[in-house]
Protein backbone atom coordinates (compact mmCIF):
# COMPACT_ATOMS: atom_id res chain seq x y z
CA UNK A 1 0.00 0.00 0.00
CA UNK A 2 1.11 3.20 -0.78
CA UNK A 3 2.36 5.41 2.22
CA UNK A 4 -0.01 7.34 4.87
CA UNK A 5 0.96 10.69 6.41
CA UNK A 6 -0.71 11.55 10.38
CA UNK A 7 -0.33 14.75 11.78
CA UNK A 8 -0.62 14.96 15.52
CA UNK A 9 -1.28 18.57 17.77
CA UNK A 10 0.95 18.48 20.94
CA UNK A 11 -1.99 18.15 22.88
CA UNK A 12 -3.19 15.11 21.24
CA UNK A 13 0.45 13.32 22.31
CA UNK A 14 1.12 14.37 25.79
CA UNK A 15 -1.41 11.47 27.50
CA UNK A 16 0.83 9.16 26.00
CA UNK A 17 4.29 10.57 26.81
CA UNK A 18 5.98 8.35 28.85
CA UNK A 19 7.20 10.07 31.78
CA UNK A 20 10.01 7.51 33.71
CA UNK A 21 12.05 8.26 30.44
CA UNK A 22 11.48 12.41 30.50
CA UNK A 23 12.69 11.92 33.98
CA UNK A 24 15.35 9.45 33.10
CA UNK A 25 17.11 12.04 30.31
CA UNK A 26 17.16 14.62 33.59
CA UNK A 27 19.16 12.19 35.87
CA UNK A 28 16.27 11.72 38.00
CA UNK A 29 15.71 8.04 39.00
CA UNK A 30 12.33 6.34 39.74
CA UNK A 31 12.63 6.55 43.18
CA UNK A 32 13.11 10.11 43.01
CA UNK A 33 9.78 10.90 40.88
CA UNK A 34 7.94 12.02 43.63
CA UNK A 35 10.52 15.14 44.84
CA UNK A 36 10.30 18.68 45.04
CA UNK A 37 12.44 18.77 42.14
CA UNK A 38 11.06 16.25 39.90
CA UNK A 39 7.74 18.07 40.75
CA UNK A 40 8.78 21.55 39.62
CA UNK A 41 10.61 20.27 36.35
CA UNK A 42 7.05 18.28 35.40
CA UNK A 43 5.21 21.64 35.90
CA UNK A 44 7.78 23.27 33.86
CA UNK A 45 7.91 20.33 31.21
CA UNK A 46 3.83 20.64 30.80
CA UNK A 47 4.39 24.19 30.88
CA UNK A 48 6.28 24.45 28.27
CA UNK A 49 4.18 21.68 26.15
CA UNK A 50 1.17 24.03 26.50
CA UNK A 51 3.36 26.91 24.84
CA UNK A 52 4.75 24.54 21.84
CA UNK A 53 0.98 23.28 21.44
CA UNK A 54 0.28 24.79 17.53
CA UNK A 55 4.07 25.53 16.94
CA UNK A 56 5.23 22.23 16.41
CA UNK A 57 4.87 19.73 13.90
CA UNK A 58 4.63 16.02 14.92
CA UNK A 59 4.41 13.35 12.29
CA UNK A 60 4.40 10.15 11.51
CA UNK A 61 4.41 8.21 8.21
CA UNK A 62 3.52 4.63 7.86
CA UNK A 63 3.44 2.21 4.93
CA UNK A 64 2.30 -1.73 5.26
CA UNK A 65 4.52 -4.07 2.99
CA UNK A 66 4.00 -7.42 1.89
CA UNK A 67 7.08 -9.73 3.25
CA UNK A 68 8.67 -12.93 4.21
CA UNK A 69 11.40 -14.42 5.97
CA UNK A 70 13.74 -16.28 5.01
CA UNK A 71 16.43 -17.32 7.75
CA UNK A 72 17.80 -14.55 9.55
CA UNK A 73 16.36 -11.94 6.94
CA UNK A 74 13.44 -10.27 5.81
CA UNK A 75 12.31 -9.85 2.19
CA UNK A 76 10.29 -6.53 1.84
CA UNK A 77 8.35 -6.20 -1.24
CA UNK A 78 12.31 -7.41 -2.97
CA UNK A 79 14.29 -5.31 -0.62
CA UNK A 80 16.29 -7.81 1.61
CA UNK A 81 16.50 -6.42 5.51
CA UNK A 82 19.35 -8.61 6.95
CA UNK A 83 19.13 -8.89 10.97
CA UNK A 84 21.00 -10.39 13.71
CA UNK A 85 20.33 -12.72 16.50
CA UNK A 86 20.86 -13.69 19.99
CA UNK A 87 23.96 -15.11 20.26
CA UNK A 88 24.87 -15.26 24.00
CA UNK A 89 25.83 -18.43 25.58
CA UNK A 90 23.00 -18.91 28.23
CA UNK A 91 23.79 -21.76 31.15
CA UNK A 92 20.33 -23.92 31.94
CA UNK A 93 18.43 -21.65 29.44
CA UNK A 94 15.51 -23.33 27.36
CA UNK A 95 15.03 -19.50 25.86
CA UNK A 96 15.15 -19.26 22.30
CA UNK A 97 17.97 -17.56 20.76
CA UNK A 98 15.73 -14.51 19.07
CA UNK A 99 15.60 -12.69 15.50
CA UNK A 100 13.12 -10.25 14.74
CA UNK A 101 12.46 -12.82 11.20
CA UNK A 102 11.54 -15.02 13.57
CA UNK A 103 7.81 -13.22 13.59
CA UNK A 104 7.20 -13.72 10.29
CA UNK A 105 6.18 -16.21 7.70
CA UNK A 106 8.64 -17.30 6.09
CA UNK A 107 9.04 -17.59 2.24
CA UNK A 108 8.87 -21.32 2.21
CA UNK A 109 4.99 -21.05 3.66
CA UNK A 110 4.14 -19.72 -0.02
CA UNK A 111 2.60 -16.61 1.23
CA UNK A 112 2.82 -13.48 1.69
CA UNK A 113 2.90 -11.54 5.37
CA UNK A 114 3.00 -8.26 6.17
CA UNK A 115 5.30 -6.12 7.59
CA UNK A 116 4.79 -1.91 8.78
CA UNK A 117 7.41 0.20 8.50
CA UNK A 118 7.03 3.56 10.14
CA UNK A 119 9.06 6.90 10.84
CA UNK A 120 8.03 9.85 13.31
CA UNK A 121 9.53 13.25 13.68
CA UNK A 122 9.26 16.62 15.40
CA UNK A 123 9.70 19.51 14.20
CA UNK A 124 10.55 22.62 16.50
CA UNK A 125 10.61 26.35 15.56
CA UNK A 126 13.89 27.93 15.01
CA UNK A 127 12.59 30.63 17.87
CA UNK A 128 12.17 27.21 20.03
CA UNK A 129 16.18 25.92 19.62
CA UNK A 130 17.85 29.31 19.49
CA UNK A 131 17.54 30.10 23.51
CA UNK A 132 20.46 30.58 25.25
CA UNK A 133 19.09 29.65 28.49
CA UNK A 134 21.04 26.05 28.60
CA UNK A 135 17.80 24.36 31.23
CA UNK A 136 15.44 25.83 28.27
CA UNK A 137 17.25 24.26 25.60
CA UNK A 138 17.56 20.88 26.99
CA UNK A 139 13.57 20.78 28.68
CA UNK A 140 12.78 21.57 24.37
CA UNK A 141 14.84 19.22 23.13
CA UNK A 142 14.02 16.34 25.93
CA UNK A 143 10.43 17.36 25.54
CA UNK A 144 10.53 16.89 21.62
CA UNK A 145 12.41 13.65 22.03
CA UNK A 146 8.95 12.21 24.12
CA UNK A 147 6.90 13.57 21.77
CA UNK A 148 8.24 11.31 18.52
CA UNK A 149 8.13 8.31 20.77
CA UNK A 150 4.65 9.77 21.97
CA UNK A 151 3.68 10.11 17.90
CA UNK A 152 5.00 6.05 17.71
CA UNK A 153 2.47 5.38 20.40
CA UNK A 154 -0.10 7.12 19.07
CA UNK A 155 0.54 5.90 15.78
CA UNK A 156 1.03 2.66 16.63
CA UNK A 157 -2.16 2.15 18.13
CA UNK A 158 -3.89 3.76 15.09
CA UNK A 159 -1.98 1.06 13.09
CA UNK A 160 -3.33 -1.92 15.05
CA UNK A 161 -6.37 -0.79 15.49
CA UNK A 162 -7.48 0.99 11.70
CA UNK A 163 -4.75 1.24 9.46
CA UNK A 164 -3.95 -2.71 9.51
CA UNK A 165 -6.99 -3.68 12.01
CA UNK A 166 -5.42 -6.81 12.99
CA UNK A 167 -6.60 -5.92 16.69
CA UNK A 168 -9.15 -4.31 16.09
CA UNK A 169 -11.45 -4.92 19.43
CA UNK A 170 -7.80 -3.72 21.39
CA UNK A 171 -9.39 -1.12 24.46
CA UNK A 172 -6.26 -0.25 26.29
CA UNK A 173 -5.79 2.23 29.00
CA UNK A 174 -2.58 4.85 28.57
CA UNK A 175 -0.49 2.63 31.48
CA UNK A 176 -1.26 -0.88 29.37
CA UNK A 177 0.08 0.86 26.28
CA UNK A 178 3.11 2.53 28.11
CA UNK A 179 4.10 -1.01 29.16
CA UNK A 180 3.25 -2.29 25.71
CA UNK A 181 0.04 -4.66 26.30
CA UNK A 182 -0.66 -4.74 23.10
CA UNK A 183 0.03 -7.21 20.26
CA UNK A 184 2.64 -7.09 18.39
CA UNK A 185 6.42 -4.83 18.29
CA UNK A 186 7.36 -1.90 16.20
CA UNK A 187 10.90 -2.27 16.98
CA UNK A 188 13.00 0.56 16.20
CA UNK A 189 16.50 1.06 14.15
CA UNK A 190 19.59 1.29 16.76
CA UNK A 191 17.91 -0.27 19.71
CA UNK A 192 18.49 -3.49 21.25
CA UNK A 193 16.76 -5.91 18.76
CA UNK A 194 17.50 -3.49 15.31
CA UNK A 195 20.98 -2.25 16.88
CA UNK A 196 22.34 -1.56 13.22
CA UNK A 197 21.72 1.83 12.59
CA UNK A 198 22.75 1.89 9.10
CA UNK A 199 19.41 -0.60 8.35
CA UNK A 200 18.00 2.92 8.16
CA UNK A 201 19.15 3.00 4.42
CA UNK A 202 17.25 0.22 3.38
CA UNK A 203 14.38 0.69 4.91
CA UNK A 204 14.22 4.43 3.39
CA UNK A 205 14.46 2.97 0.05
CA UNK A 206 11.04 1.46 1.44
CA UNK A 207 9.31 4.29 3.04
CA UNK A 208 9.63 7.92 1.77
CA UNK A 209 10.84 9.36 5.12
CA UNK A 210 11.76 12.67 3.56
CA UNK A 211 8.00 13.26 2.98
CA UNK A 212 7.84 14.14 7.12
CA UNK A 213 10.69 16.40 6.95
CA UNK A 214 13.92 13.50 7.85
CA UNK A 215 17.20 13.72 6.12
CA UNK A 216 20.12 11.06 7.28
CA UNK A 217 23.26 11.56 7.82
CA UNK A 218 26.05 9.36 6.05
CA UNK A 219 26.20 7.57 9.15
CA UNK A 220 22.58 7.42 8.73
CA UNK A 221 21.49 9.71 11.92
CA UNK A 222 18.00 11.48 11.23
CA UNK A 223 17.61 14.64 11.25
CA UNK A 224 15.14 16.12 13.15
CA UNK A 225 17.19 14.85 16.58
CA UNK A 226 13.69 14.21 17.55
CA UNK A 227 12.56 11.62 15.15
CA UNK A 228 12.37 7.51 14.77
CA UNK A 229 12.26 5.01 12.51
CA UNK A 230 11.36 1.00 12.54
CA UNK A 231 9.57 -1.74 12.37
CA UNK A 232 6.30 -3.06 13.33
CA UNK A 233 5.45 -6.60 13.53
CA UNK A 234 1.46 -8.39 14.43
CA UNK A 235 2.54 -12.10 15.35
CA UNK A 236 0.83 -12.42 18.94
CA UNK A 237 4.18 -13.89 19.95
CA UNK A 238 6.18 -11.32 18.77
CA UNK A 239 8.06 -9.60 21.96
CA UNK A 240 10.86 -6.72 22.75
CA UNK A 241 14.84 -8.66 23.08
CA UNK A 242 17.73 -7.57 22.89
CA UNK A 243 20.52 -9.14 20.68
CA UNK A 244 23.24 -8.44 23.06
CA UNK A 245 26.69 -9.59 22.22
CA UNK A 246 27.35 -11.57 18.86
CA UNK A 247 30.75 -13.20 18.06
CA UNK A 248 33.21 -12.80 14.87
CA UNK A 249 31.41 -15.53 13.04
CA UNK A 250 27.81 -13.58 13.11
CA UNK A 251 29.67 -10.54 12.12
CA UNK A 252 30.98 -11.80 9.22
CA UNK A 253 27.80 -13.68 8.22
CA UNK A 254 26.08 -10.24 8.73
CA UNK A 255 28.48 -8.34 6.72
CA UNK A 256 27.79 -10.85 3.83
CA UNK A 257 24.05 -10.52 4.01
CA UNK A 258 24.56 -6.76 3.96
CA UNK A 259 27.17 -7.18 0.85
CA UNK A 260 28.94 -4.25 3.74
CA UNK A 261 33.00 -4.35 4.30
CA UNK A 262 33.29 -6.02 7.40
CA UNK A 263 34.97 -2.68 9.00
CA UNK A 264 32.39 -1.08 8.07
CA UNK A 265 29.63 -3.23 9.75
CA UNK A 266 32.22 -3.57 12.75
CA UNK A 267 31.48 0.35 13.17
CA UNK A 268 27.71 -0.13 13.38
CA UNK A 269 27.54 -2.67 15.84
CA UNK A 270 30.36 -1.47 17.93
CA UNK A 271 28.41 -2.03 21.09
CA UNK A 272 27.55 -5.59 20.32
CA UNK A 273 30.50 -6.60 19.78
CA UNK A 274 32.90 -8.68 23.03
Amino acid sequence: MDAVILSYAVDELVPYIDWVYFFHAWGIRPSQQHTDLAESLLRDARNTLSVLDGEVKCQAIVRLCRANAEEDDLIIEKTRIPLLRQQMHRDKSEQPYLCLSDFVLPSSCRKADTVGLYATSVSLPTAATASSDPYHSLMIQTLADRLAEATAEKMHQYVRRDLWGYARQERLGIDELLKCHYQGIRPAIGYPSLPDQSVIFLIANLLPIEQIGITLTENGAMHPHASTCGLMLSHPAARYFAVGTIGEDQLHDYARRRKMPVDEVRKFLRSNLA
